[in-house]
């Protein structure tokens, strides 16, 4: 729907003083609104106008205004000034996720709680799918006399290990023989194709050696199924319970659904690329019909990986905020790509 110029210009300012005050606004609040110049009685006509149409809405007939759902979505679609974070906030993403770029998930897990402290509300950070990885490297350590670890390197960069315990004692040249033949039958294979099959036949070609096998199979099985997956990690959660604009009600569902790992995956996982703001009833949960679910997908090598996000009530700071969560997201692609090129 689109609106006059100047019912534009009094819905932005509308928007802007509620997002600095959590108040409704009122005609007297324009006046000093430079953009406006015009009067009192001009904006309470076509405040009641913005109202008449939805964008608007009065909580009681002596209060002023606040936004509606339409209000919002109109404003982030057609009012929003774009803007890049500033160099302060980038250079302390930057120091931030660097201090931890020795593995994808810690520099997903630095990347929720930098947005959480800079945003102030809840985010979430989702390592790439898994679903197109594949193996491309196995590793194993000693640990014991009867333990072993094997660590598995994908083609995304995850990086995933899993302990096994056999009943026997383990040498550093059995955990050879397994290194070298595992690496060359798996190595460049997609991780789905390491299931019960692969390790019968796998095991069954070693003869009697391959009695030795099944513990460590196991575990390479497990690690293939972990690193397929998707995790997502959050920060912040507890402070939906300080936001005046949520309910404690409402803000403990809010809670619970994030404490959901398959409904907090599939949260992140259904996105489409680029930045996404999803208002109230947009939101794919009931839980987040009263909320904004702001979400940026990260890249690798060009092809879109995981999804950054931020969970807030309706009233926050768009134009701040999205900057934010789109720069963070970049770097955190960036240096991702940086991990898996080293890793090849």
């Amino acid at each position: 729907m689109n609106i006059a110029l100047r019912k534009q210009k009094i819905l932005a300012a509308v928007i802007e003083n509620y997002i600095a005050t959590g108040e409704p606004i009122g005609s007297k609040s324009l006046m000093d609104t430079e953009e406006l110049n015009v009067s009192s009685a001009t904006i309470r006509n076509e405040l009641a106008d913005l109202t008449a149409k939805g964008f608007l809405f009065q909580p009681h007939t002596s209060a002023g205004r606040i936004p509606t759902e339409l209000g919002w979505r109109y404003y982030v679609e057609n009012l929003m000034e774009p803007k890049t974070a500033d160099a302060r906030v980038r250079n302390y993403i930057d120091s931030r996720l660097s201090s931890s770029c020795e593995a994808p998930e810690e520099i997903l897990k630095t990347a929720a709680a930098t947005l959480s402290e800079l945003s102030d509300t809840a985010a979430l950070a989702s390592t790439p799918s898994g679903e197109d990885a594949r193996v491309h490297r196995l590793r194993f350590v000693q640990t014991g006399r009867n333990t072993s670890m094997v660590v598995l390197i994908t083609s995304s960069g995850m990086v995933k290990s899993r302990l096994f315990r056999c009943d026997f004692n383990i040498t550093p040249e059995m955990l050879n023989v397994f290194d070298r033949a595992l690496n060359e039958k798996l190595m460049g294979q997609p991780l789905s194709f390491v299931n019960r099959a692969f390790a019968q036949s796998f095991a069954a070609s070693f003869g009697e050696l391959g009695l030795l096998m099944p513990d460590m199979l196991l575990a390479v099985m497990n690690a293939c199924v972990e690193a397929a997956g998707t995790n997502v990690y959050t920060a912040g959660s507890s402070k939906l319970l300080y936001h005046s604009d949520l309910s404690p009600i409402y803000a403990r569902a809010m809670l619970e659904l994030l404490s959901d790992n398959s409904r907090r995956e599939k949260l992140l996982t259904d996105v489409p690329e680029g930045t996404n703001i999803y208002i109230g009833a947009e939101n794919p949960a009931p839980e987040l019909r009263q909320s904004a679910l702001i979400t940026s997908r990260y890249t690798i090598y060009g092809e879109t990986a995981g999804a950054l996000a931020l969970l807030s009530p309706l009233r926050c700071d768009y134009p701040k905020i999205v900057p934010v969560i789109e720069y963070t997201s970049k770097v955190v692609g960036e240096l991702i790509e940086e991990l898996v090129t080293e890793r090849r």
